[in-house]
């Protein structure tokens, strides 16, 4: 602890890793970053650090357990990727150091702040799912909550520029852990998600397409619980909003829904249109992407903290 600050460490010094270190150094009174972990000490973001007195470590995880600084850090963020992440949390748990995953290697469970934010604190391991699975959850999670929810599918569509190596390497893993994210954490019966590089010059910002099969509620009520939903995610991610108007189209036994593996059904089909601007902490605007992972993961970092300091753990 310094003062009343828990010290962190970030573990990747790309586009999340970065922007993660300025988020917590500009807005949180509860953790101050320690250091930010590397293995180019000719990257931006060590070089960042560097100057902001952060100390910069280029030798990856071992370099960080080999330094003065380890036995300070209570919480480790991993902004690497998903193959590397199984050893990292290995390390971080025989330390009994928490580690907050920003990839989609899911070992530990999955955190949604809005949805289950309170539920894992004491876990060694917490995954923040994806860029996507944080804007888009929420949605599907606010619609469970009311009616039975038979299929959930999303589409975030982010900025090629803001998707860096991890990022790209991780494609796979990022469709399948938002798909079972979707069902574990949105509640629906069945999830399926779909990531997409815009290319577009000058680049866009993240937009994210929520389709939802439910039964057992009005159009009112489930326009309600989204726009509501919406209102408690921008409370930490403000560039988070609707980017139109709620959508129904209803099924019933005159005009069924065929959906392969689902059969026939009737209910409400109900489509939600997101877009997430970015805090331009880091990349510019378009970067919602970065912007909803890193702020779900510095929520969930300061509730472990103050859960910490209420039971008076180091």
């Amino acid at each position: 602890m310094s003062g009343n600050k828990t010290k962190v460490a970030i573990i990747g010094s790309g586009n999340i890793g970065t922007d993660l270190m300025i988020k917590v150094q500009r807005l949180s009174d509860r953790l101050e970053v320690a250091a930010l972990v590397g293995i180019d000490p000719a990257s931006d973001g060590l070089q960042r650090a560097s100057r902001l007195g952060i100390q910069a470590i280029d030798g990856g995880m071992d370099a960080l357990v080999d330094h003065p600084v380890w036995p300070e850090i209570g919480i480790i963020f991993d902004a690497t990727s998903a193959g590397a992440h199984a050893r990292h949390a290995d390390i971080a748990a025989r330390a009994g150091k928490a580690m907050i995953d920003l990839t989609p290697a899911a070992i530990g469970p999955y955190v949604v702040p809005v949805v289950n934010g309170d539920a894992h604190l004491c876990a060694a391991n917490l995954n923040m799912v994806t860029c996507g699975g944080q804007a888009t959850i929420p949605i599907v999670a606010a619609v469970s909550g009311i009616a039975q929810v038979h299929y959930a599918e999303i589409v975030a569509s982010i900025a090629s520029k803001s998707a860096g190596p991890g990022t790209r390497a991780n494609i796979d893993e990022f469709t399948e852990t938002t798909a079972r994210a979707i069902e574990a954490v949105g509640g629906a019966a069945q999830g399926k998600a779909i990531i997409i590089l815009n290319p577009a010059e000058p680049p866009m910002i993240m937009r994210d397409t929520v389709l939802i099969l439910s039964s057992g509620a009005e159009e009112s009520r489930i326009e309600a619980a989204i726009v509501e939903m919406v209102a408690r995610v921008a409370d930490y991610v403000p560039g988070y909003r609707l980017k139109q108007k709620v959508q129904f189209e209803r099924f019933g036994s005159n005009n069924p829904l065929t959906i392969p593996g689902l059969g026939k059904f009737e209910g409400i089909k109900t489509s939600v249109f997101l877009e997430v601007e970015g805090a331009a902490h880091y990349l510019p605007a378009y970067a919602g992407n970065l912007d909803i992972m890193t702020s779900a993961a510095l929520a969930t970092a300061e509730k472990i903290a103050a859960a910490r300091t209420m039971s008076g753990a180091a």
